[in-house]
């Protein structure tokens, strides 16, 4: 059993005297004897050898460390917490892995101690607090994941403390966070805890158990009696334990404000006393996750603050482009990222952030931001368009101006023009830049006159996140265009204008621009598609699959790399940018789409004004190829805007 503490360090010394100075004997009723607060009293030096055989055992501590690791996805970026951590066994073994934003938090002064005693002695850099689980002292939203492990939950006397420790964790957790817990499977310990037993738990001391249920057969009473072979009795102690099942915690957890709450088995320690194990024979690993908005800051008011009022798709809309036809918990965590580095900027920069999703009173919502001073500039981050439709992106920009609010990002002209892809072709070649070669097709056309050789690729020509354009669309002889052209309209539902182009088949780039011309923006480091890992077969394209579609190779085998370049080729491409950049009037941030045929020739495919602002998209990853973060890209976006509209921070 591992019995991880909530202890106060004063009166841990006086309470292990009284154990010592009294041995009760045979007892009827094991309940009668257990101190409400007996946590406070029993996580000590003789703690560590009685469950010794688990809790001080780095074999199956880094056993479950891995096991944790797999089952969240932990990165060592990942701000944890160890809560109930002991005497620090999973954070010390977490942080020997690489995990350098580990914290330890519990009750037990003793245990805290070791740990960071022996945090010190390994040159390992955790921090460890000491307190009350019910009460936890860190700022809301600080977390990335929580972990309650070996057994360390439900040692209050009533369910209404648990629920406080669960809604504690919830506060501390970032919007998107995860929490997992590792406690003893009820169900199963019921009907097969011991009544008596007795180990030698080195070659001097040994332990006697007895235990029982409670009276509301919620709890399991345990007694210790430990005694060494030549100083005789130790400690003879009471204790209970809350027994949750599967069920139960759930029901707890949903009590606490958790979402998607999943069982991911049982494990049972692979002790090499292997005699009782107790509560820590048969556990059940659960995990839940947050969804919360982000806690405002508290401002002061003599401060002045830039009041940013960042626009965003509607999640409670439907929108076609996605694959479920509906906002799902992969743009619900995209969403949590952006908010956290906002958040982030929020703490250390001149900037109050709030956000708007609900289009239903968007125009409404805006215009008394605008009538109670509180919008100074928006960051347009809706992408998906107004209502969800992205024929309707534009629809923003075009409210705002009207609204006579500045925001960041292109005008509506910018956006109606590059929607439209062979527009786009006619303007760069009206500008001398180099496009693949491409034929229309209207939407009412079922006959069309081939021009080009094979291959090709069709795409719809009104379009965003490369909707429509999967592995099909490339194409190597009529059957398979016709096929093609009717999936892009009868899959997808697009019954507006197809464009086939020229099929290129060398680098597949992408160029990133913040600021604005003439002479206050920068172009991030070029990128490139690297197919190389991609099932042979398979077209080298970057479209809807890897985009959209988890279970697809593309999605797994796709990487972006820095791309490899002569020096005439990319200050070509890099001067055509500039040139349809003024052209068209991008502002703030915006990313062009190259290609390089079979000659080396790069061909202009698109331009994408308000590109894609997510954490892991091509713009981010462009920007950290310059050692910027996230936050930060996000900043210098809204700072290309108030610099271009003279809005002082």
């Amino acid at each position: 059993m591992n019995k991880k503490p909530h202890a106060t360090p004063k009166s841990i010394k006086r309470n292990q005297n009284k154990l010592l100075k009294k041995f009760l004997g045979a007892v009827s009723n094991l309940e009668d004897h257990v101190q409400p607060d007996w946590w406070k009293y029993i996580f000590n030096a003789t703690y560590i050898k009685t469950d010794g055989d688990v809790v001080d055992d780095g074999n199956i501590t880094d056993q479950e460390v891995t096991m944790f690791i797999d089952i969240l996805g932990l990165q060592p970026e990942h701000k944890i917490l160890d809560l109930c951590c002991g005497h620090g066994r999973h954070s010390l073994c977490f942080a020997e892995k690489g995990f350098s934003n580990i914290e330890g938090f519990d009750r037990s002064h003793y245990l805290i101690q070791r740990a960071r005693n022996d945090s010190r002695k390994r040159n390992l850099q955790i921090r460890f607090k000491e307190g009350d689980a019910r009460k936890l002292s860190f700022n809301p939203d600080t977390f990335d994941f929580i972990l309650i492990l070996g057994n360390s939950f439900g040692y209050f006397e009533t369910v209404h403390d648990d629920l406080l420790v669960l809604k504690e964790v919830f506060k501390a957790l970032k919007p998107g966070g995860s929490l997992l817990v590792d406690v003893t499977d009820g169900e199963y310990l019921r009907d097969n805890y011991k009544q008596h037993s007795w180990e030698w738990i080195d070659k001097k001391h040994f332990v006697c158990r007895e235990r029982s249920l409670s009276i509301d057969q919620q709890r399991l009473i345990s007694r210790e009696m430990i005694f060494h072979v030549e100083k005789g009795g130790i400690a003879d102690q009471f204790y209970a334990e809350r027994i949750y099942t599967a069920d139960s915690l759930r029901q707890l957890l949903g009590k606490a404000g958790f979402v998607d709450i999943n069982v991911h088995g049982t494990v049972t320690p692979d002790s090499k006393r292997n005699q009782d194990l107790g509560m820590m024979e048969k556990r059940i690993i659960m995990t839940a996750k947050v969804r919360k908005e982000w806690t405002p800051l508290k401002v002061s008011k003599k401060l002045a603050r830039t009041n940013v009022v960042v626009v965003l798709g509607d999640p409670k809309k439907p929108d076609v482009i996605k694959p479920s036809g509906n906002f799902d918990d992969d743009d619900l965590y995209t969403i949590d990222q952006l908010k956290e580095a906002l958040y982030q900027i929020g703490q250390t920069e001149s900037y109050c952030f709030s956000f708007l999703a609900n289009h239903s009173t968007l125009i409404n919502d805006l215009m008394s931001l605008k009538a109670k001073d509180k919008v100074d500039i928006i960051l347009n981050l809706c992408d998906e368009g107004f209502q969800n439709d992205a024929r309707k992106e534009l629809d923003i920009p075009a409210i705002l101006d009207m609204l006579s609010i500045p925001y960041t990002g292109a005008g509506p002209q910018c956006l109606a023009y590059c929607y439209d892809k062979s527009l786009i072709r006619g303007v760069a070649k009206e500008m001398d830049i180099p496009v693949p070669e491409a034929f229309f097709i209207k939407s009412e056309d079922t006959v069309f006159e081939m021009s080009l050789p094979f291959p090709l690729i069709v795409k719809p020509n009104f379009g965003d996140s490369s909707f429509g354009i999967t592995q099909r669309c490339v194409v190597n002889n009529g059957e398979e265009l016709t096929s093609a052209i009717f999936e892009i309209r009868e899959k997808f539902g697009y019954e507006k204008p197809v464009l086939v182009e020229e099929f290129l088949t060398g680098k597949d780039m992408t160029v990133g621009m913040i600021g604005n011309l003439p002479d206050s923006y920068i172009f991030l480091p070029i990128i490139e598609e690297d197919y190389s890992n991609l099932p042979k077969g398979l077209p080298h394209i970057c479209g809807y699959e890897a985009k959209w579609l988890q279970d697809s190779p593309y999605w797994t085998c796709l990487k972006s790399i820095p791309a490899d370049l002569s020096e005439k080729t990319e200050q070509f491409i890099l001067d055509c940018c500039l040139k349809l950049a003024e052209r068209l009037e991008c502002q703030d941030y915006t990313r062009f789409d190259w290609r390089i045929d079979a000659r080396g020739i790069p061909k202009l495919l698109e331009v994408n004004p308000n590109p894609g602002w997510c954490w892991d998209g091509h713009l981010a990853k462009m920007a950290k190829l310059m050692d910027i973060s996230y936050g930060r890209m996000l900043k210098q976006i809204i700072e290309a805007a108030e610099k271009r509209l003279n809005i002082k921070s």
